[in-house]
């Protein structure tokens, strides 16, 4: 059974940085996503990473969020976020893909598996 958890998420002021983390059970090897879902709004993806490690992000967090992840297994995915901005606030979900990848910025309907989300807040 695939699982995924998320943790790191919190409250962070304009300017700050936030580490998100996503633990995946049974992910094998497939690729792993981070999207967030902001009130109001769709469910977007802003990152991934494929099953041999090649990362992929989308424009608004380009050169401010990393993804990476700790083995080759992708059990466990961080996402560090960098220079947080009044758009970032959301609810951040990991999600487990449907295939390995590359590429991987395929939006929802690429991901099969989804953890319950972490919240993260920017505001001073």
């Amino acid at each position: 059974q695939v699982q995924l958890v998320e943790s790191g998420g919190g409250w962070v002021q304009p300017g700050g940085s936030l580490r998100l983390s996503c633990t995946v059970v049974n992910p094998h090897r497939y690729a792993v996503g981070w999207f967030r879902q902001a009130p109001g709004k769709e469910r977007e993806q802003v990152s991934c990473i494929s099953r041999d490690g090649r990362t992929e992000y989308e424009g608004p967090v380009k050169g401010r969020f990393t993804i990476s992840r700790q083995n080759a297994a992708n059990t466990e995915i961080t996402l560090a976020m960098e220079r947080l901005q009044p758009e970032d606030p959301a609810v951040y979900f990991c999600a487990r893909g449907r295939g390995g990848g590359p590429p991987c910025l395929y939006g929802e309907r690429f991901y099969e598996f989804w953890g319950q989300g972490t919240q993260v807040t920017v505001s001073s």
